[in-house]
């Protein structure tokens, strides 16, 4: 057994003891589930994770397919207790393309010493995913105006990266790290129809201070200090969203094999061949981190199937049924969410018709 399938099957180990807690946090409770802190840790580059864990656990941080097999399966068990962890997420990502060796040991020291939720600011109300277009400015004076939206942990966060722009050019866009709280910061968490567990929200910056240690990408070429980092970082995340829409998928359709044995066959090779391009897509990017038409084939097939086994596991049911199955329900509702994370489906096919996107 590779370290891959070791990797996977820790992860399917641990989200049996996600999907009890499921309910919960879609009804808003935030419960304290040991299973996350592991995954925390493994989520967590290992100079600073705080327990000792299986030689596989390494693969994560390191390459991308470890990323997406692992929650693949850790969204098997429940996606909406999986994005209550608090681990270094988005934010992490962009530390890790774009942060200077110090900047990583205070982002992650940060991480270990307080425990914090994290998020990452790249949406904005009027411009979406338009990155080029976004208004959030850092001032001459290393203060932060403007706002973002659709920001997991938004309200609750308490460190994370936030993208704005320092001048009129695409070149001017930079990556700062902003802390929760800090005057001028204000978070609201916005109702949300699944995936409740995410807590979207949105944020406002009046005038925030930036120590200038915080901004990133000051040691690398100007080229590469901002939006070079942000696309690294969802060409990764891109695959991840996919995978956790694939094990809400794979979850149902568990579920509705318990009902209807008879209804999984075709469904189930369907999503096992989404594994497989999913982890495909993934030994792409680790093999070419800039190429963004591959994580974004993964994506789009992934969270297209998640919401096609939704109705699917609605028709296998009598009208009505889901009342009858509050968990298969919820799930039915969270594949939703997956399309609109980290690029919209039609942002997906432009990646793939043209090469490039907007982010």
């Amino acid at each position: 057994m590779n370290t891959v399938d070791e990797l996977q099957g820790l992860s399917a180990e641990l989200a049996t003891s996600l999907r009890p807690h499921a309910l919960a946090v879609d009804a808003g409770e935030v419960p304290e589930i040991p299973a996350l802190d592991i995954i925390r840790d493994i989520a967590t580059p290992p100079d600073f994770r705080t327990s000792d864990l299986p030689k596989c656990a390494q693969l994560y941080t390191e390459t991308c397919l470890a990323r997406t097999a692992a929650n693949i399966e850790l969204s098997r068990g429940d996606a909406g207790v999986l994005n209550i962890c608090r681990a270094p997420s988005l934010a992490g990502l962009a530390v890790d393309a774009l942060g200077s060796a110090e900047q990583q040991e205070a982002f992650y020291r940060v991480l270990a010493d307080e425990r914090p939720w994290t998020f990452f600011g790249m949406t904005e109300p009027s411009v979406g995913s338009d990155a080029t277009a976004m208004q959030t400015r850092l001032d001459k004076d290393f203060r932060l105006h403007g706002g973002k939206r659709y920001v997991a942990n938004a309200e609750r966060g308490g460190i994370g990266v936030v993208f704005a722009r320092t001048g009129p050019t695409p070149l001017s866009i930079r990556a700062v790290i902003v802390r929760n709280p800090s005057p001028g910061y204000s978070g609201r968490a916005l109702t949300m129809f699944g995936l409740r567990g995410a807590a979207l929200g949105e944020m406002t910056f009046d005038g925030i201070e930036i120590p200038r240690t915080c901004l990133l990408g000051a040691h690398l070429p100007a080229s590469r200090r901002g939006l070079w980092g942000a696309a690294r970082t969802f060409n990764i995340m891109r695959l991840q969203i996919g995978a956790q829409a694939l094990g809400v998928a794979l979850a149902i359709a568990d579920y509705v094999h318990q009902l209807r044995p008879q209804w999984k066959p075709l469904m189930a090779t369907r999503l096992e061949a989404a594994r497989e391009l999913l982890l495909d897509c993934a030994h792409d990017v680790d093999n070419n981190p800039d190429d963004r038409r591959a994580p974004s084939i993964g994506k789009l097939h992934a969270t297209h199937l998640a919401v096609e086994t939704a109705r699917w596991a609605e028709a296998a049911l009598t009208p009505g049924g889901l009342l009858e199955h509050p968990l298969l329900e919820k799930w039915c509702r969270d594949v939703h969410a997956f399309e609109f994370m980290d690029g919209t489906s039609n942002i997906q096919r432009l990646t793939i018709g043209t090469g490039h996107d907007d982010n």
